[in-house]
């Protein structure tokens, strides 16, 4: 066998599968991908597998072919490229150049013929030569030394033809592919053949004509008056279409194979690539590269110090500072070093020379010195554990990013500098490992690291700035999210306190509820068993009880929670079950979770509150994730009984936005009747159902506003017929009259809800009342379920995103108010539309009037903001 490989592979039919077997799937940009990674990983097999010394990628050039002379309608029944593959045909190119490989395309031909040409060209100067594609007309080029690979399912799914395989497979010599296209044509090409010969026919009568001319020359011997019919009418037909299906091997290409030496891919230009486009789970095979060399990344060498004291003159007052930390909770964070980088000199600088410097400490908490930072929030808590109180940040990249690229999920600063364009900063896990390997390197590569995130973010800083503001996004950075992060940090580092003895009482009693439920269940089922296995309890539901079979999975019968639920009322066991797994999760989720997160020294938990998350702005929270305790069951509401103040005659207070949403959406969509109802204060259920079912005020049942209240909250979220039917239990016919009505009634919020999807369509991004903005590149996806999702995300994003908006500015105004009246309340936890403080009694009073009037006024919309508020000696009682 030659040492010589060539591979040709056709560029256009293997992206068309790509894209037709793969998801559509899109990158932080809203540029669609799935087609280029489909193609990508079929690459890295083939460069893995053929190991090419020659290579190249073809492309058809255009719509018109030299086959258009013979025939017009030539591959004219195929539909249009959708836009979604189109657009990634230059990123696939982009991609080639990253790996270094060739790609070509000529004028009035097809790949097919360039692949044809120099397969030819490998197989006289004796190449070692393999061909891959989706369509099997590249059979014809087949021989002892060229082997035709061709993908079937998808693009994973593939099969190599050689001469003795073709036979076996297909009863025909690569010459005989065309006489075979001849005679049976080609649907997805348009080439007609003869009708009614399919390949059956045409392999049997290949069989004993080899040729289409030796066929016509015995067409009178042919056995079957039909057959002998057809292949006399349409014999022109059969002729231009061997004609048409024959590949042009000697096509007038540019390129030789000379041009398309293969000496394999830099790993730094792919890496970048695979970054840029969100390849993330291919980056290993990078590492692993032997279709060459390969490169590591190169590294500009930076200039910097690691100093052993801090000096005044390391400042400009305008400094990039990273506190690097190691660590992944409040509790086990440990500060590694800082870095520093301004227009003079870029610095590392030791934790304990940091911490044991005046100058130091000055700097960090000079409020005219500027800092920009990479984690406002984190870095402020980290600091303050020191009893350093950072002040004077002037730019949050963290926060930046996030505004930037609200679907993003990494935003390190290599992860944003690769999204930028800059390549000269590691990722972290590159530098630390990952997983049990995960380890502080040593001096300097430590130094170096810190220093070249540092310098990232102070040479990036100015380019984000001006996206944002060409974003119209500066004001949302500098006003809202920032000084709100800075209040977060102040939250975490506060903590709240939660009575231990109080949890573990709560988590005595809820075993002896679920003790009590097993025994009950085990009486009902007439026997013993463990509830938590489906695999047993499925035979006593559906077996032993004779409950209808809703769902079997490939292991049995499905005990799954929506299944149970459709069972509720089939037997007094289910409702029971049901509560046992609700209990159980409180158990072990909440009562055991809390425990484990609640700070020994202190009694206190430290949630973290996520700002650079969730898509809508709304914050989220973890260890623990106080915004999912189940409150609709009254055990979890308990739970907040054991949040308590952390001063002795201090009560909890807390205040919440009165249907926010609702509130927002009468504003946004400017619908006459909803801002009237919320203007003269009436309950906007009730009003709903009286407008809706066309009663008077005494007449709306609580039936009636309970699907009035469903409608209200199903429309925010762009709600279909088929999820309100299930929701109250209605038919799907019912469902839809009930919008339908709605929305002949609130015609302002119909008008605002197809609006919505048409700007979201328009400019692929929908917006807040604070210029928020939700990227929604799948609002013009083909597949209708991708679609429909995101138009249901369009209507719904600018509601519940300037809602959490609103939340936001209330807490700045609010901080802002509590300092002025010098009080000594604060602000502990934030869950969804409810702020929670603690405070001294005696301030009680100036809150019920200071809270509410700070949340109800923060924005001004059309309709006025409700506050409710509550307090007591816990979270629970402040209801």
């Amino acid at each position: 066998m030659s040492t010589k490989k060539l591979v040709l592979i056709d560029g256009n039919s293997i992206i068309y599968r790509a894209f037709f077997a793969l998801p559509l799937l899109n990158n932080d940009k809203g540029v669609y991908t799935n087609a280029v990674y489909g193609f990508t990983t079929m690459l890295m097999k083939i460069l893995q597998e053929e190991k090419p010394t020659h290579l190249l990628v073809a492309f058809d050039a255009g719509k018109t072919t030299f086959r258009h002379e013979t025939y017009q309608e030539y591959k004219g029944g195929r539909q249009k490229t959708p836009p979604e593959l189109s657009e990634q045909f230059p990123v696939l190119k982009e991609l080639l150049d990253a790996f270094q490989i060739k790609y070509y395309q000529l004028d009035q031909y097809e790949a097919d013929d360039i692949i044809g040409t120099l397969s030819l060209q490998g197989k006289e100067s004796n190449f070692d030569v393999t061909v891959i594609s989706g369509d099997k007309d590249m059979l014809q080029l087949v021989s002892e030394q060229v082997t035709v690979i061709v993908t079937k399912k998808g693009i994973s799914d593939v099969e190599k033809y050689t001469p003795d395989h073709l036979m076996e497979k297909m009863e025909v010599t690569p010459e005989q592919i065309i006489d075979l296209k001849a005679l049976m044509g080609d649907s997805s090409d348009n080439i007609p053949g003869v009708p009614g010969v399919g390949q059956k026919t045409a392999v049997k009568l290949l069989k004993q004509y080899p040729t289409l001319e030796e066929l016509y020359e015995h067409v009178d011997e042919v056995s079957g008056k039909k057959l002998k019919e057809k292949l006399i009418t349409y014999k022109d037909d059969a002729f231009m279409s061997k004609k048409l299906a024959t590949i042009n091997r000697n096509s007038p290409i540019e390129v030789t194979i000379e041009d398309i030496v293969y000496e394999g891919y830099q790993e730094s230009k792919v890496s970048t690539m695979f970054k840029e486009l969100g390849f993330l789970s291919l980056l290993d095979k990078v590492s692993s590269n032997d279709s060459g060399e390969g490169e590591a990344i190169e590294l500009k060498e930076i200039d910097f110090s690691v100093v052993d004291e801090v000096k005044e003159g390391m400042f400009t007052g305008q400094d990039a500072f990273v506190v690097e930390m190691l660590g992944d909770n409040y509790h086990k964070e440990e500060i590694l070093g800082f870095g520093i980088a301004n227009e003079n000199k870029k610095y590392f600088v030791p934790l304990e020379i940091a911490l044991q410097s005046d100058t130091f400490k000055q700097w960090a908490e000079d409020s005219t010195q500027e800092k920009y930072v990479f984690d406002a929030k984190k870095t402020l808590v980290s600091l303050l554990r020191h009893d350093i109180h950072l002040r004077g940040i002037g730019f949050d990249m963290v926060l930046a990013s996030y505004l930037l690229n609200p679907s993003e999920n990494n935003h390190d600063i290599p992860a944003i500098a690769n999204r930028m364009g800059k390549t000269d900063v590691l990722f972290d896990e590159e530098v630390y490992g990952k997983g049990a390997k995960k380890k502080v390197p040593e001096q300097p590569e430590l130094s170096e690291h810190i220093v070249r995130k540092t310098n990232t973010l102070y040479v990036l800083k100015e380019k984000m700035e001006e996206e944002l503001k060409t974003n119209e996004q500066y004001t949302l950075l500098k006003k809202l999210e920032m000084p709100l992060a800075l209040i977060l940090g102040e939250m975490e580092h506060q903590g709240v306190v939660v009575d231990i003895d109080r949890i573990k009482e709560m988590g005595e009693d809820l075993k002896d509820r679920l003790n009590t439920l097993e025994k009950e269940v085990f009486e009902l089922a007439g026997e013993t068993f463990n509830l938590n296995s489906p695999k047993q309890l499925g035979p006593i539901l559906f077996e032993k009880l004779g409950l209808p079979v809703i769902k079997k999975t490939k292991t049995g019968y499905s005990t799954a929670a929506d299944v149970l639920e459709q069972l509720r009322d089939e037997h007094e066991i289910i409702p029971k079950l049901l509560l046992y797994r609700q209990l159980g999760k409180l158990q072990s989720t909440y009562i055991e979770g809390l425990l484990k997160v609640i700070h020994k020294d202190t009694n206190k938990v430290h949630t973290r509150f996520n700002q650079a998350l969730t898509q809508t702005g709304r914050l989220s929270s973890i260890d623990p994730n106080l915004q999912n305790i189940p409150i609709r069951l009254e055990e979890g509401r308990k739970i907040r009984r054991a949040f308590v103040p952390s001063k002795k005659d201090w009560i909890m207070f807390a205040a919440d936005y009165s249907q926010i949403e609702l509130r927002v959406l009468a504003h946004i969509a400017n619908d006459e009747k909803l801002v009237q109802a919320f203007q003269n204060d009436l309950d906007i259920h009730t009003q709903t159902a009286m407008d809706v079912f066309h009663v008077e005020n005494e007449e709306v049942t609580p039936n009636m506003r309970r699907q009035a209240k469903a409608v209200n909250f199903g429309i925010v979220y762009g709600i279909s017929d088929y999820g309100l039917s299930q929701n109250l239990g209605i038919t799907r016919k019912e469902a839809k009259q009930f919008i339908d009505r709605y929305f002949n009634i609130y015609t302002g919020v119909k008008t605002y809800m197809e609006d919505i999807v048409q700007e979201a369509k328009l400019h692929g991004y929908v917006t807040t009342i604070m210029n928020r903005r939700r990227y929604l590149p799948e609002i013009t996806s083909r597949n209708f379920n991708v679609r429909s999702f995101a138009e249901r995300t369009a209507m719904n994003s600018p509601i519940q995103g300037s809602a959490a908006d609103i939340i936001k500015k209330a807490m700045i105004d609010l901080n802002e108010k509590l300092k002025v009246e010098k009080m000594q309340a604060r602000m502990l936890l934030q869950v969804h539309d409810e702020l929670i403080l603690e405070a001294p009694r005696e301030e009680i009073d100036k809150l019920k009037e200071i809270v509410p009037a700070m949340m109800e006024n923060t924005v001004e919309l059309r309709v006025p903001l409700k506050v409710d508020y509550a307090y007591g000696e816990s979270w629970f009682d402040a209801k």
